[in-house]
């Protein structure tokens, strides 16, 4: 029979916010398009040539042990539930086992990711070039001979239409 106890309850509570915490700092974009960053300077020329380019990227998971750890612990506070005396230890060491195990088969996974870029070749105003490979925007395409203006960023460079 499943019975639940208070503490039990607690710690399963406890892990779930662990856990969603973990996951949701893994997700965070580390650029925004209507987030606020400081411009160092801006300067306006002409697209001569554009060039579409996809790079196909193997992601590991990398909480591959977070997930076995959340998988032993959900599964002993499980297997907690059931048995009493010497049995019930035997039966928390099992659950804490197969959760792990469970949890280790389901999250050792690989992924392939494909980056959809945009390699421009930029004529400025002031007699340079300079060519820029940034991701492809959907809401902004460029044809040769369009007037953009390069932005630069502390530590990258961002290429839009000129208004």
């Amino acid at each position: 029979m499943l019975k639940l106890t208070n503490s039990s309850v607690m710690v399963f509570s406890a892990l779930l916010v662990i856990l969603s915490g973990v996951m949701s700092s893994t997700a965070l974009a580390a650029y925004e398009r209507n987030q606020a960053v400081p411009v160092e300077k801006v300067i306006y020329g002409q697209v001569e040539s554009i060039k579409h380019v996809t790079q196909t990227q193997l992601v590991e998971d990398r909480n591959l042990g977070w997930k076995t750890f959340g998988g032993a612990l959900i599964g002993g506070v499980i297997g907690h539930q059931f048995g009493g005396g010497s049995g019930q230890d035997v039966v928390t060491v099992l659950g804490a086992l197969l959760g792990g195990a469970a949890a280790n088969q389901y999250g050792n996974s690989t992924r392939t990711l494909e980056y959809k870029l945009i390699e421009m070749m930029i004529n400025l105003d002031d007699g340079t070039q300079v060519m820029v490979i940034q991701d492809l925007d959907p809401g902004m395409s460029f044809v040769a001979g369009d007037e953009v203006r390069v932005v630069y960023l502390t530590g990258y460079v961002r290429v839009d239409l000129a208004m």
